[in-house]
């Protein structure tokens, strides 16, 4: 598997702000990286507040969801004013960390100036017990419904804790 490519975001959530790898605690040996399609995507905001109420199962299993918005601050700090989450909620204004990581933009260009129209989710985990950090695991959708279920995020995250 490749590397992570590491980054800094500002962080509207808990956890470090700015969000790095590196100032995450030791004990954290996977990143759960939620990559979202933008502030009114609506299974977006399903998928923080279900992930949210299931930290603890995360956390069982030594991983940190940390849910990435393609907006500015303002806007990732409402989403956090109204869900709460118990998680890193980051703001990528530029969508340069989730171009990164390859997040899927449909519609080409048109797709690429509009996050709306284009910009689908995906999900990756990296494994920080590699050094450096490498991707274990990543799911792109090809619509807005196409994301893993929490269950299957679990069921992955056991998967690589056995491996």
């Amino acid at each position: 598997m490749p590397d992570a490519q590491e980054f800094s975001l500002p962080n509207v959530g808990p956890g470090p702000d700015p969000f790095t790898f590196n100032a995450l605690p030791d004990d954290v040996a996977f990143v759960v990286l939620l990559f979202q399609r933008d502030y009114y995507c609506t299974n977006c905001r399903s998928q923080v507040q279900t992930v949210a109420e299931r930290i603890d199962d995360f956390r069982a299993r030594d991983a940190t969801p940390v849910s990435i918005l393609p907006e500015p601050v303002d806007r990732a700090a409402e989403w956090q004013d109204r869900y709460d989450l118990p998680y890193p909620l980051l703001a990528d204004p530029d969508a340069e960390v989730s171009d990164a990581y390859d997040q899927p933009v449909r519609f080409g260009l048109l797709g690429r100036f509009s996050d709306f129209l284009g910009r689908m989710p995906e999900v990756v985990i990296l494994d920080r017990r590699a050094d450096p950090p490498s991707i274990a695991y990543v799911h792109q959708g090809r619509s807005t419904f196409d994301r893993p279920s929490v269950d299957d995020l679990l069921a992955e995250l056991d998967a690589l804790q056995g491996a």
